[in-house]
């Protein structure tokens, strides 16, 4: 009997401690963000829908009203992940984790498949812009297969930051940003479902926001779009999990 209530006793306190640290944890709207309305980023190359035989596929931008390669003006403010390279593109291949390219003119060599292609502008602390203009979602193909097309307008959801390893002061402020194509959101629409370490946040606005509270180690994050009623959207690309590390 004192052994039950030893261990109905070490129990409680474990699920105290647990329910404690995943009070801790929360979002916070990323404020005041420099605004471009006017950037523009053109994909040229590949061609929406083309076809390539080999696996180095050629990626060509045309960019206006926005400047590569150079810092953010409010970085040192945002207090959180910062690229010494400056400001860039985020390239997702399917829904994977993005490349950051700082030039308008780069090569990737890909696996045969099909790939869904969103390309954004993002600012030196890899928050996405989001206006119309800002980027480019288009399809192509890589070898000599029979593959069957996405449907790219449908609802979608991209998953962007946060991404691998934090260090140190960047351990402050996590940013959880995302890319939705053909959706918006609202309290009686559209939600996006953040899962941060299997706590649920339900995001009704398309901005970027700091997770704060994390503790050193590993985190799980995971994004998922729901529909007006709460359930989650069968679209391709709608749900994605990743794990990040705080040291």
């Amino acid at each position: 009997m004192k052994r039950m209530l030893t261990y109905f006793i070490l129990l409680e306190v474990w699920r105290c401690a647990w329910a404690q640290n995943m009070s801790k944890i929360s979002l916070t709207p990323v404020e005041d963000s420099p605004v471009f309305p006017k950037a523009v980023l053109k994909l040229k190359s590949p061609a929406p829908n083309s076809k390539h035989d080999i696996n180095v596929v050629r990626f060509v931008y045309d960019i206006k009203n926005y400047e590569l390669a150079t810092q953010t003006s409010d970085a040192k403010q945002k207090h959180c992940n910062n690229s010494d390279k400056g400001q860039h593109i985020h390239l997702i291949l399917n829904n994977e984790p993005y490349l950051a390219r700082y030039e308008t003119d780069f090569s990737e060599t890909l696996k045969e498949g099909t790939y869904v292609a969103l390309s954004f502008l993002s600012r030196s602390y890899h928050e996405s812009l989001k206006h119309k203009n800002a980027y480019d979602i288009r399809q192509f193909t890589v070898g000599t297969g029979t593959y069957e097309k996405v449907d790219l307008t449908r609802p979608m959801l991209f998953y962007s930051r946060p991404k691998g390893e934090y260090i140190g002061k960047d351990t402050t402020n996590i940013l959880l940003d995302f890319y939705l194509v053909n959706v918006k959101l609202s309290e009686n629409g559209y939600k996006v479902r953040a899962t941060i370490d299997g706590q649920e946040f339900i995001i009704t606005s398309w901005k970027a926001y700091f997770i704060k509270g994390l503790t050193k180690g590993e985190h799980s994050i995971k994004i998922e779009l729901l529909d007006k009623h709460g359930k989650p959207v069968s679209s391709p690309f709608c749900r994605a999990e990743r794990k990040i590390v705080l040291k």
